[in-house]
């Protein structure tokens, strides 16, 4: 069973998808199933992977992990996404070269934060 907000991957063509609602049924592109995205939250990596979330003056700011991500062409953070309590979801997609840090404006609670690098994964804060 598919649920909301999980991330599934192709592992021929690299597509994602994120789960809007629960259903059943099951993911499929290329004629293979899609790879269900794990969470990871513990980082053993030179590099780190974990969000690291600072809350000021009505802003959230993300930067991927407290040594700073490195942004390449062959390996770089893809996007960050905030998802509230509410369930809102707000992503930033970002690209090799840039800062690997997203400004968010909402007002509410945090759920969790997660990042996905495109060589080593789906991360999360929790």
């Amino acid at each position: 069973m598919v649920k909301k907000l999980q991330v599934y991957k192709c592992e021929v063509c690299g597509n994602m998808v994120e789960i809007l609602n629960d259903a059943g049924g099951s993911l499929v592109c290329c004629n293979k199933s899609m790879i269900l995205m794990s969470e990871n939250t513990l980082d053993a990596a030179i590099e780190k992977h974990v969000p690291v979330v600072i809350e000021k003056e009505g802003k959230v700011i993300v930067q991927v992990g407290e040594v700073e991500h490195p942004m390449l062409e062959k390996h770089f953070i893809q996007w960050i996404e905030v998802i509230t309590k509410s369930g809102q979801v707000l992503r930033q997609y970002l690209n090799p070269g840039e800062k690997p840090v997203a400004i968010f404006k909402f007002k509410g609670d945090i759920d969790r934060v997660r990042e996905y690098c495109n060589i080593h994964g789906l991360w999360s804060n929790k």
